[in-house]
């Protein structure tokens, strides 16, 4: 998928999970979210700092944080989080139309997207489909990738197959299903498995 194509998925993505926070209670903003450990309103807080972050301002924070990665982001989601709903969802308005980007393949962006908006929807039995090529795409750059998620070493050894859409990776014990729930699968997100089946699902969900 080319660059242009990426922007266009990472801003419609980001403007509907826009519409849905428009749309929550106070309670559900602090309902745990499938991002362990994380509240709905912290998840937002991320998806936030990420959109608004910029290569200079990365390393800073990066720096500051000790070269300690999960503490930079634990820090970027509880600075940010502390904003009202109401101006996290203007501020995430505010990024459906930008292409700044912290170092990272702008793939990465399409794929935090797609997950935490799950991770905050699913939870609150909220609906949503990621369009199909969005999820092909994001499906493909992470099957051979460990970068942060370890998707690669999650899915070794096993045959994923898409249910719904043409794609699969693989061989081994099968794992089928929803696209989408196998790419929320691939980041360790076992919610999702209530969605799959297969022979293989049993070794998959023995692998954090």
């Amino acid at each position: 998928m080319k660059s242009h194509d990426i922007w266009k998925n990472i801003h419609v993505e980001r403007a509907q999970l826009a519409d849905t926070l428009s749309t929550l209670t106070p309670e559900q903003w602090s309902t745990s979210s499938w991002c362990q450990g994380w509240d709905v309103r912290k998840v937002v807080g991320h998806v936030v700092a990420a959109s608004e972050q910029t290569f200079p301002n990365f390393y800073k924070e990066l720096i500051g944080a000790g070269f300690k990665f999960n503490v930079f982001t634990d820090r970027g989601a509880d600075a940010v989080a502390t904003a009202s709903p109401e101006q996290l969802v203007a501020r995430l308005r505010a990024r459906t139309n930008t292409t700044n980007h912290p170092p990272a393949p702008v793939m990465a962006m399409l794929g935090e997207i797609v997950v935490h908006g799950d991770d905050i929807r699913r939870p609150l039995q909220l609906v949503h489909r990621s369009p199909d090529e969005a999820l092909v795409a994001v499906a493909d750059s992470w099957k051979n990738s460990n970068l942060l998620i370890g998707a690669k070493r999650r899915i070794a050894g096993l045959s994923l197959r898409a249910t719904d859409i043409a794609w699969s990776h693989g061989d081994g014990p099968l794992v089928q299903g929803p696209l989408q729930s196998l790419v929320l699968a691939m980041t360790g997100r076992q919610g999702s498995h209530v969605d799959l089946s297969g022979e293989g699902l049993a070794l998959l969900a023995s692998r954090p």
